[in-house]
């Protein structure tokens, strides 16, 4: 099934921001009060959440959007890429589109994002989900050498044509070994034309960079998420094979929340739940975000 198809009753448009230019959001559920914000990892796109939108927006008023450098938004060189400048751009884009306070869902580096706005801005978020997220101390050994793995791979592929092959391997560092047959043609290739296209060449350095810095660096502080001071309910929903951040680490993280909630799937995913059962999580979703638990 092609993922436009899952996208069917959604709208594709581009919103101007101020700081970050024009983002690109795929939206769905406008009649709906709530508005709830999906956020990609880094780099990703929006269609990690091709099978999220639509059935989410029976309930809640829900924006998927691509990072700034990322996707279709804007790709800007004059930014360093900090999770500072992608708060700023989710506060942007809340007030272009008349949005005060929202659900805020957030997978791996989205995760980061959404957990520093939280801090920032505590008054203009509902509830909070932090999908598979980063920004939590690796308490692993099989974590640590996960982080090695990825590093690994991004060094291989850094600087080098993108080519169908390169980006399979990267997807199938997100996805649960039982689950590579969802990385058919289409998926892959969507990321692929992003990849090829000349701005992204441009922005690719900066986004990704940074990254391999962080994977060489053994100061777990940077970009940590002070989870003691987010003042939100808020749900760890993770998986029993997400690398770097394995199912200990979500247990370490839960007491340091003042509101916590984890829920772990019960079907077998890796970093990408949201696609690879995403009736699971969707179920998951909806029912934390309008009752604050699972």
């Amino acid at each position: 099934m092609s993922i436009w198809i899952d996208f069917l009753g959604a709208e594709v448009r581009y919103v101007r921001t101020p700081g970050f230019g024009a983002t690109r959001v795929i939206e769905a559920g406008m009649q709906h009060a709530e508005a709830l914000f999906l956020m990609h990892g880094i780099g990703g796109h929006s269609e990690a959440y091709a099978k999220n939108v639509v059935a989410l927006a029976q309930h809640y008023h829900v924006i998927a959007f691509d990072f700034v450098g990322h996707g279709l938004s804007e790709k800007k060189t004059d930014i360093d890429y900090s999770i500072e400048d992608y708060v700023e751009q989710l506060r942007e884009l809340m007030d272009a589109l008349g949005v005060e306070r929202a659900h805020i869902s957030g997978e791996s580096l989205g995760g980061v994002v959404a957990g520093y706005f939280g801090l920032k801005y505590p008054r203009r978020v509902l509830r909070m989900v932090l999908n598979t997220t980063g920004g939590i101390p690796i308490v692993s050994e099989q974590g640590h050498r996960d982080l090695q793995n990825l590093a690994e791979l991004s060094q291989r592929n850094y600087g080098k044509p993108p080519s169908m092959e390169s980006i399979r391997a990267r997807m199938q560092w997100l996805i649960y070994e039982g689950n590579w047959h969802l990385l058919d043609d289409e998926l892959v290739r969507s990321r692929l034309v992003i990849y090829e296209r000349p701005d992204f060449q441009k922005s690719a350095p900066l986004v990704f960079g940074r990254l391999m810095r962080k994977a060489g660096d053994n100061d777990q502080k940077i970009d940590m998420i002070d989870l003691e001071r987010l003042e939100c309910e808020t749900l760890l929903l993770w998986t029993k094979y997400n690398p770097i951040h394995d199912v200990s680490a979500a247990q370490a993280a839960l007491p340091r929340l003042q509101q916590g909630t984890l829920y772990v799937m019960t079907r077998d995913a890796a970093h990408w739940p949201q696609y690879e059962q995403h009736e699971e999580f969707n179920t998951v979703m909806c029912t934390f975000l309008s009752t604050g638990s699972v």
